[in-house]
């Protein structure tokens, strides 16, 4: 176990560096798609593949979007029955929000 937590801690920082090489939006995108797009459509173009999960595209018409900027910190575990709880680090959640508001109209 101590071996696993010493290879994460030295992991851990490697993994915020390659966030950091990335523009928002597409840093955003690439967390939304490992993150979200089990269930939701979360491109400007795709469908959902849980009925109850809204697209991403259509979240500014049903949420204010900095309002769930502090639903990601705090972490939304609210939402369709299936959805897991997600929590955001700080910079996640910019990223997000910021791919978010990128494919809202």
């Amino acid at each position: 176990m101590l071996r696993f937590l010493l290879v994460a801690a030295t992991l851990f920082p490697v993994a915020l560096a390659r966030a950091d090489d990335f523009p928002q939006i597409d840093y955003g995108r690439k967390l939304v798609e490992e993150n979200c797009s089990r269930c939701h459509a979360v491109t400007s173009t795709d469908k959902n593949s849980h009925p109850d999960a809204p697209p991403f595209r259509t979240l500014s018409r049903r949420y204010p979007i900095e309002d769930l900027a502090e639903a990601l910190a705090e972490g939304i575990s609210t939402g369709h029955p299936d959805m897991p709880e997600f929590v955001a680090a700080p910079e996640q959640v910019d990223a997000i929000i910021a791919y978010i508001r990128s494919i809202n109209p």
